[in-house]
């Protein structure tokens, strides 16, 4: 994050309320993401362009999503979502990937749903493109 914010880059978005922040999306390419890069379960879809063999940079991903407590459940999550797709595909991205959690079956602590939840991605347009457990999904937004 440092190295992006050093280059000059946004790392992601705010929302605001009455000019006080309550929400943070953190949304960028890919191959910004080591940890993703190295992931097993959340591997590419499309790591490497097939046709000259470098990373696919036209793939951004959405890895971090929270609204501030007493902000929740107002559709915060879904308009920063479109805000996040509509700022990557400025910036020259394809296809936008979200990481969130199916979170249907059992109740979660907040600490452990920092990627977002399936049904905001869902509401904000994303589709479900590969499951690796019951609770870990990979959505896109190709539109």
């Amino acid at each position: 994050m440092k190295k992006v914010v050093n280059s000059g880059g946004i790392p992601g978005i705010i929302a605001y309320h009455k000019k006080k922040p309550v929400g943070w999306c953190s949304v960028g390419p890919r191959e910004n993401y080591p940890t993703l890069v190295r992931s097993r379960t959340l591997r590419a879809m499309n790591q490497k362009d097939p046709i000259q063999g470098k990373p696919d940079k036209t793939v951004w991903s959405i890895v971090c999503l929270f609204v501030e407590k007493p902000n929740r459940n107002q559709g915060i999550s879904i308009k920063m979502l479109e805000a996040a797709v509509n700022y990557a595909k400025s910036k020259g991205a394809k296809v936008v990937e979200g990481y969130p959690k199916d979170t249907r079956k059992s109740r979660w602590a907040d600490a452990f749903v920092w990627t977002g939840h399936i049904s905001a991605f869902k509401k904000a347009g994303f589709v479900e493109v590969f499951r690796s457990s019951p609770t870990q999904v990979i959505m896109r937004y190709s539109r």
